[in-house]
């Protein structure tokens, strides 16, 4: 049973060793020139100001996490819409099922004043 596996088993061992191989040949060849410029922080273009450890309003957190989950149930609606016309009725009910708990969790998230930026 193992003879059908050692080929996956081999390349797997290959890939790995590769990958590490890569990290220690790119560690010890390649160039390191430690600058003050490369040492000092950079955001966006412009020097950070305030401290690194700022505090963020939990509000951020729950709008992010809203937007994850959301986008990501909108994205089982492009297998369905694939393969729609052989689900026929019984898929299209689903779907709606589907969607109508995605909506009353977001009209639940909207009301319980989770999308304010305040």
């Amino acid at each position: 049973m193992l003879e059908a596996y050692a080929p996956i088993l081999v390349l797997l061992a290959i890939s790995v060793l590769n990958a590490v191989g890569m990290v220690v040949a790119s560690h010890f060849l390649g160039p390191i020139r430690p600058t003050p410029v490369k040492r000092s922080p950079y955001e966006s273009g412009i020097t950070p100001l305030g401290d690194t450890r700022e505090r963020f309003s939990v509000k951020f957190y729950m709008v992010a996490i809203l937007f994850i989950v959301f986008d990501l149930e909108t994205v089982f609606l492009i297998p369905w819409a694939v393969s729609f016309r052989t689900l026929g009725l019984f898929g299209f009910v689903e779907m709606l099922i589907f969607i109508a708990v995605l909506v009353v969790g977001f009209v639940y998230a909207w009301k319980k004043g989770a999308l304010q930026w305040e």
